[in-house]
């Protein structure tokens, strides 16, 4: 049997009753409690709680599998850890497994929770813990105080595309079975796999500043849940930032290079095949991008265009498409007027913030990385 458990204690000193503040309309523990729930591969819920509001609020929640339990003043004080809580759990209750859930991790999904139990059934295997992938170059003091490079050569200093980065705890859950949580006496032990999240998962919620981060995305990830997609007949998208991570990259001889996503180039002969024009509208005039419409064999290439609204009302003029009926993924300013006016005005998640608050969906990936075929994947499995 499976279990979760989920420690919550009442007396958060950064932020008072922490766990059942109210975040993007929702108490901070309901999140990962309903990640839980909604995970087929949990038996029962056991949230454990030292505070009787805390025990109302979620019981109020009417979630399945879900059972609020109480824990000694001793393993919810300031300095006990988390172990001890676990440990006094599973002395107290028989299971086979446990997953540990901590509530300052509100961006956990049930796939998320899926995907570790997939890790954790593969042979030979005692401990799973989800991780992000970090992309930042390290550095360490020496007894001296003189500082060096942790996990690069500073005179090679890899592109971030080419850098495999380092994986880095989020938090956000750890499996492992009771025999060995009971004689380790540690969350994780044996033999240890990840399972990588979402960089976007990276923050926990510890401080004030944190809460306005994650909040931020729990309302988009929202906004992307209910958004209903029309019936979309021309799709159009901005080239860099897009299709394109953004970057400017030149080789030694003063080439220009950039770097798209065979993922994205998929996407679009799928949309063709379905009869959807598709193309680029860019402010940019590129001989590299103009290739890489022609290699995809896109409708429609326009290029060095400052009034993108106008060229695409003029297109679906011609086309006989209404403004309605045409999607476009954009991430700046210039992009700004035709997400407002379309059907379905998308950005991505590096675009700047004025242009994902008007779009309509704001993809989890980041241009250059499959954003676009994210948001061709959203189109295409909601009936376009």
């Amino acid at each position: 049997m499976n279990v979760a458990f989920i420690p919550v204690r009442g007396g958060s000193k950064s932020i008072p009753l922490k766990n059942i503040r109210e975040i993007a309309g929702k108490p901070l523990v309901y999140w990962v409690v309903k990640a839980a729930s909604d995970c087929q591969d949990i038996n029962v819920i056991y949230v454990a709680t030292d505070s009787d509001m805390i025990k109302e609020v979620v019981e109020s929640f009417g979630l399945n599998k879900v059972e609020v339990i109480g824990r000694s003043a001793y393993t919810a004080s300031d300095t006990a850890s988390t172990e001890l809580a676990m440990l006094e759990f599973a002395e107290q209750y028989q299971f086979d497994n446990i997953i540990l859930i901590q509530a300052t991790s509100p961006l956990l999904t049930a796939d998320d929770l899926s995907g570790g139990f997939m890790e954790f059934k593969r042979q030979n295997t005692d401990s799973v813990l989800s991780v992000v992938k970090q992309k930042r170059f390290c550095w360490v003091m020496d007894q001296e105080g003189f500082a060096k490079p942790d996990n690069y050569d500073i005179f090679h200093r890899p592109r971030r595309q080419e850098f495999d980065g380092y994986l880095v705890e989020n938090g956000a859950f750890y499996i492992t079975r009771r025999r060995n949580l009971l004689s380790s006496g540690n969350r994780i032990s044996g033999n240890i796999r990840v399972y990588e999240m979402e960089e976007s998962t990276y923050f926990e919620i510890d401080e004030l500043s944190d809460w306005t981060i994650i909040e931020r995305q729990l309302e988009a990830r929202m906004k992307r849940e209910r958004c209903i997609v029309p019936k979309i007949k021309m799709f159009l998208t901005d080239c860099d930032g897009c299709l394109t991570d953004g970057g400017m990259y030149y080789s030694e001889t003063g080439d220009e290079l950039k770097k798209f996503s065979t993922l994205d180039g998929l996407g679009f002969r799928i949309l063709k095949e379905k009869g959807i024009l598709t193309g680029i509208i860019t402010g940019e005039k590129r001989v590299l991008n103009k290739r890489r419409a022609e290699k995809l064999k896109l409708d429609i290439y326009e290029e060095g265009i400052s009034d993108k609204l106008a060229t695409v009302k003029i297109l679906c003029e011609k086309a006989g498409v209404e403004l309605r009926n045409v999607a476009y993924v954009g991430d700046d300013i210039n992009d700004l007027e035709l997400i407002r006016t379309v059907g379905f005005g998308c950005s991505v998640a590096n675009g700047i913030e004025e242009v994902k608050k008007a779009a309509t969906y704001v993809s989890q990936k980041k241009g250059g990385q499959g954003a676009v075929r994210e948001i061709i994947d959203m189109i295409v499995n909601c009936g376009s």
